[in-house]
């Protein structure tokens, strides 16, 4: 794989990353509620769960998941479901700050594995990493090749998401925000639970 080759898969992973959706949601309400610690927590268990989708696409292995219609509706279900109970909860929970606790092990752990669960519970995600990795796995292609590659996804999604948790924990941002936090946690409980009826009623549709 040339440079060109490598830059232009940086490219679409970084246009992927930033591309708004529950997963920043997710960073965002874990930076806002828990402090930096647990938005990094967040992004880099996201950052996880996307590289192991990257991993399977090289393996070849979500090339199944795609073409096995009834796994593929599964998937989705289970992810919308997920999205339904994080949305519920974010609901629930929001409070004004000075109700909120402080950044402890236990807001971390939470955060960590809603960031890899929003990923992983995402089908999409495992289409998008087929699509673009089409375009760069090669049957030749070396070890070494192919960990650039995982480590390309890895590492993009991951510093993307470390970079918007810096950013809104940093200085008066962090205040703003927590000041408006349990605004920002409703808005975001509305916007998983709208992204969650609309990925169940078209996998029912599907049946």
């Amino acid at each position: 794989m040339s440079f060109w080759e490598w830059l232009s898969l940086a490219g679409l992973c970084l246009a992927g990353a930033a591309s708004p959706g529950p997963s920043l949601a997710v960073v965002v309400s874990a930076s806002v509620g828990g402090g930096k610690r647990s938005g990094l927590a967040a992004a880099w268990a996201h950052a996880f769960g996307v590289g192991l989708y990257a991993a399977l696409t090289v393996l070849g292995l979500t090339a199944l998941l795609a073409s096995a219609g009834s796994l593929f509706i599964s998937f989705q279900s289970a992810g919308a479901i997920y999205l339904l109970w994080l949305a519920w909860g974010l609901w629930h929970s929001a409070q004004p700050t000075s109700m909120r606790g402080e950044d402890t092990v236990a807001s971390t752990v939470s955060s960590a594995r809603n960031g890899f669960a929003i990923a992983f519970l995402n089908p999409k995600l495992a289409i998008f990493m087929l699509a673009l990795f089409s375009q760069f796995v090669r049957p030749e292609a070396s070890t070494m090749t192919q960990a650039a590659l995982i480590a390309t996804a890895t590492l993009i999604d991951g510093l993307w998401y470390t970079l918007i948790t810096l950013v809104l924990t940093r200085g008066k941002w962090i205040e703003v925000l927590r000041n408006n936090g349990h605004k920002i946690d409703r808005l975001f409980a509305v916007l998983l639970a709208t992204v969650a009826l609309v990925i169940l009623a078209r996998a029912l549709s599907s049946l």
